[in-house]
């Protein structure tokens, strides 16, 4: 890394790694310098695209090339632990997309590499680099709305989505679970840590994957979080979390929020804004600068998305997975299950 620019490989080349690096490369200090596919066509397309110098069609090139700083992986989830496992192999940084893998193993897998090879490793949680969604926390923790009580969120998609889509395609991880369910399951991990009992349950669709799924978690202090998602109905993503001297609602996207509004016992709400220096609300951008930010101070994790709590989300997905007896084929070992990758966007 050079003390100005942090230089960023690119792995994949779908929707998310094009609206990653449209942001990256609005980012002054960020270089993205090469984009690696499967294949040549797609990786040369993509660079075109973002005038990128270097396009590979192999994931192994773009592991080895060292002059990359950081890898982010952009690949559907059933192939971030082949994707990233080789680039941390190589001694490559990487940011891993969300779901971090389809399932604790896996995750576990790649965070031993990471600690073996003494690279930095974090899961694309922009939720949790989000700065409104920093404040909303710092307050929580603080103690402004008393001890939290409850935690309610919701994601749904309307749809409809055919057989045929990723998201209905068990050999890619599909289902509203990992795909959606992973922020309120994320968010309310984010307030209460790890839950100590999960609760599920879901529709399934013929070709097993969850439509839609409901959980409750709960903690040996008392508190519960209801949390829901689904691909066959636009839920509002609002949030909600209740302590014992007031609560925070979100009223739509709240892991991308506009606003908040804090209502505390015996006071006048008080709304909280977004920053529009802060870029859109859909900006992928302060998950990038933390990524940039901890490389710059030698740090392998980073203190917003640390790796023991990846590891906690996925296995609290992976119980809800087994209350609703959903599993996947690369759940099986089978190599060739976990190495697909998203087109290029028209």
């Amino acid at each position: 890394m050079t003390e100005q620019r942090t230089r960023w490989g690119i792995l994949a080349t779908g929707g998310i790694a094009a609206a990653f690096t449209a942001d990256l490369v609005d980012l002054p200090d960020a270089e993205v310098v090469a984009v690696a596919s499967r294949s040549e066509e797609p990786a040369r397309a993509f660079a075109e695209r973002f005038g990128i110098e270097r396009a590979y069609g192999s994931w192994k090139d773009l592991a080895e090339d060292a002059d990359i700083d950081v890898v982010y992986v952009a690949t559907p989830h059933a192939a971030h632990r082949a994707a990233a496992g080789l680039c941390l192999e190589a001694g490559r940084n990487v940011l891993c997309e969300k779901p971090f893998t389809l399932n604790l193993r896996q995750a576990g897998e790649l965070v031993a590499l990471a600690r073996e090879h003494d690279r930095f490793l974090m899961e694309a949680m922009w939720m949790y680099c989000n700065p409104l969604v920093r404040r909303l926390k710092a307050l929580v923790d603080d103690g402004a709305i008393g001890e939290v009580r409850t935690v309610q969120a919701d994601f749904g998609l309307a749809g409809p989505f055919p057989p045929s889509h990723r998201l209905r395609d068990p050999h890619l991880g599909g289902g509203a679970l990992l795909d959606l369910g992973v922020y309120p399951v994320s968010f309310a991990q984010l307030l209460l840590g790890e839950p100590s009992d999960v609760t599920a349950r879901a529709v399934l669709s013929a070709e097993g994957v969850d439509l839609q799924t409901g959980a409750l978690l709960s903690w040996d202090g008392g508190a519960l979080a209801q949390v829901h998602c689904s691909l066959t109905g636009g839920t509002a993503t609002c949030a909600s979390v209740t302590g014992s001297r007031g609560r925070i609602d979100i009223p739509s996207g709240f892991f991308h929020p506009e606003h908040f509004v804090l209502h505390r016992d015996g006071r006048e709400p008080e709304e909280f804004t977004a920053d529009p220096a802060d870029g859109p609300r859909t900006s992928l951008r302060h998950e990038a600068l933390e990524v940039m930010r901890a490389l710059r101070a030698g740090e392998t994790e980073s203190p917003l998305v640390p790796l023991d709590g990846t590891l906690a989300v996925m296995r609290t997905l992976d119980a809800i997975r087994e209350r609703i007896g959903v599993r996947y084929p690369g759940e099986t070992g089978d190599p060739d299950s976990d190495l697909v990758e998203e087109p290029v966007p028209a």
